[in-house]
């Protein structure tokens, strides 16, 4: 008994390793399923220097564009945001988010729709874009059921999540073996649906995306190609 717990002991007291962020980029069909046209988008992750990350996510239709990009850092195993920036145009209104991040005054300063925004600003705080890598990190970590504090618009909404279990999706990199995740939300607020598919031997990077929205319009990324830190993403046979 006396050996087991020492045991225990030595292994609460190793280090705790610190969080490798691996770059990717990542390439997928985009549709909508009320058009007849297909899109394509583009995700990427990639190091800028003085430790700092740019998350970038691109999507285009023919009538219709979307940018979002993210700039963080990993700070004591944990995911810092420090700027976000969203534009889309087409498909009704356009839409532009500026987010900056001060740390040292504890407080977001940007706008939204041309409307000021200034927010305190407290750790674990994520933006639209940060919290879907660390959702990517906590899926390989092995968590089941995950919460996040996010910067929606000029309040601090929880982004709450579970893990379906695991699922082998068909794309044109092959078949991926992945772990399926729901966006749990109350029906009585929203009835919008969104599944997302993490690819279980290619670092967790999202290979499928499928939401339908509260007016019943449904819409779906799903992975072309990729690499994942210089590696190119490769299935099994179909």
């Amino acid at each position: 008994m006396r050996r087991v717990l020492l045991l225990v002991l030595a292994v609460l007291a190793l280090p705790v390793q610190a969080m490798e962020l691996k770059p990717f980029a990542a390439s997928y069909t985009a549709d909508w399923k009320q058009l007849p046209i297909s899109g394509t988008a583009e995700r990427s992750l990639k190091a800028q220097g003085d430790g700092r990350w740019l998350l970038s996510f691109e999507a285009s239709m023919l009538v219709a564009g979307l940018t979002e990009e993210s700039t963080l850092r990993v700070e004591k195993g944990a995911f810092v945001p420090l700027t976000y920036r969203f534009k889309r145009s087409g498909l009704g209104r356009g839409k532009k988010i500026e987010q900056d991040f001060d740390w040292d005054k504890k407080q977001i300063i940007g706008s939204d729709r041309g409307t000021p925004l200034r927010l305190p600003l407290n750790r674990g705080m994520l933006d639209k874009s940060t919290y879907q890598l660390v959702l990517q990190h906590d899926v390989a970590a092995g968590k089941k059921s995950m919460s996040y504090q996010v910067i929606d618009g000029d309040e601090v909404e929880t982004y709450d999540f579970r893990v379906l279990g695991d699922e082998v999706v068909s794309t044109k990199a092959g078949l991926i073996d992945a772990v399926k995740v729901e966006r749990v939300r109350d029906p009585t607020k929203s009835s919008r649906q969104t599944i997302l598919w993490f690819a279980k031997d290619w670092d967790f990077v999202l290979v499928r995306l499928h939401q339908v929205e509260t007016d019943g319009k449904e819409y779906q990324i799903m992975l072309k190609d990729g690499t994942v830190d210089g590696k190119t993403i490769q299935g099994k046979a179909q």
